[in-house]
């Protein structure tokens, strides 16, 4: 592996993250299978990893600037931990069955992505194009109440369980979840999904770590390219145009997932 090119291509995608706000994992997974033939396992365990630092080191930064509600932060941790546990275990349990963790993953990275990808475009169209458009609005979730707390619960847990099976989606469904469901001040937003995403990436890690499927002659490349491409990205963002990036990454994510699911 030519790992100066892989550093490039993370900068690029680190660069890409910090302009749009779209998810790391949705582009460096499928970099890692295609353009650099990583088994999808590897590719899956490496891309946690290198995920779950510069999640960290994002949100102490939010944390800082008390731009977290760690309320929010702990119920969620609570329903997604276990379900990304639960991810990594069923992998674990294809594996000692002889499965091909590859046949699987590929489909399953390739729907995750998918289903991301529409949920966002959509997101994007609607606000575009029809702003006053008025939909049924979706029941806040008062975590004070059991009742409001087991939904959150529940809900997390699925997409906990998509993170560990996949590496996709650790802030893009979540930040969803947070803007449906919470209502969150958006300083508070960013912060709070950021935290969560660094709390469960961290755990999610430690599984495939025990799995076998983490590889650090690719994660440390991947550090090294995406850290300052992020932090380049974020200083961009203000003169680039954003709609037009947006659509561009999007239609590229649709190709990507696409080719995945059919390249089982």
């Amino acid at each position: 592996m030519n790992y100066f090119l892989l550093t490039g291509f993370s900068f690029i995608v680190g660069t890409v993250v910090g302009l749009t706000g779209i998810g790391g994992a949705s582009l460096i997974t499928p970099m890692l299978i295609f353009m650099f033939n990583v088994p999808a396992a590897i590719a899956v365990g490496s891309d946690i990893v290198a995920a779950t630092m510069m999640k960290a080191v994002a949100s102490i930064s939010h944390w800082r600037q008390e731009t977290v509600d760690l309320s929010v932060v702990k119920w969620l941790a609570t329903g997604s931990v276990p379900g990304a546990l639960l991810g990594v275990f069923i992998l674990h349990l294809l594996q000692s069955y002889g499965w091909s963790l590859d046949s699987f993953l590929l489909p399953s990275i390739g729907t995750m992505i998918l289903f991301v990808t529409v949920a966002g475009l959509a997101q994007l169209l609607l606000a575009n194009f029809a702003p006053d458009l008025s939909l049924p609005s979706l029941p806040t979730f008062d975590l004070e109440t059991v009742d409001g707390k087991i939904k959150t619960v529940a809900i997390v847990f699925l997409l906990g369980c998509m993170v560990g099976l996949t590496s996709v989606s650790s802030g893009s469904l979540f930040a969803l979840v947070l803007i449906t469901f919470f209502k969150l001040d958006s300083r508070k937003l960013v912060g709070t999904d950021i935290t969560q995403a660094a709390i469960l990436l961290g755990f999610t890690s430690l599984g495939h770590l025990s799995l076998g499927t983490v590889d650090w002659h690719i994660v440390i490349p991947i550090w090294i390219g995406s850290v300052p491409g992020v932090l380049l990205g974020s200083k961009l963002c203000q003169h680039a145009p954003q709609r037009a990036l947006r659509y561009l990454i999007f239609v590229i994510l649709i190709t990507v997932s696409w080719k995945l699911i059919h390249s089982a």
